[in-house]
């Protein structure tokens, strides 16, 4: 897969990787933590098989917007946790994202229930 070196990609992010990337906007974490933050966020709505999750983690590692980073709260039986972060170029695209949803949500209100071409 090639490095996309930060350019928003031409299709939108599908939910889940929008998810994963918003999980780990504020703190880095390791993969359990994302499944469940993955879950809060969505409402529900995605619930990540951990095979799901770990294919989306490769992908994203390739792809140069997210790396392995220190676990900021050790794991208390001592194992080593691999633990994951956002990097710049994973930054600029879950902003791009979040701008275009915004957009979308602010083209959809300036609708009228119903709709229609005016």
């Amino acid at each position: 897969m090639r490095k996309t070196a930060g350019v928003h990609p031409d299709p939108p992010l599908s939910e889940a990787t929008f998810y994963i990337l918003l999980s780990m906007s504020p703190t880095p974490k390791h993969g359990y933590a994302i499944l469940k933050e993955v879950r809060y966020l969505s409402g529900g709505r995605v619930t990540l098989s951990t095979g799901t999750l770990y294919g989306a983690i490769r992908r994203l590692l390739e792809q140069g917007w997210i790396e392995r980073a220190e676990d900021p709260l050790p794991d208390q039986t001592n194992r080593k946790r691999q633990t994951y972060t956002l990097t710049r170029a994973g930054r600029r695209v879950l902003d791009a994202e979040v701008g275009r949803l915004r957009a979308m949500v602010r083209a959809a209100g300036l609708q009228p229930a119903g709709g229609g071409v005016r």
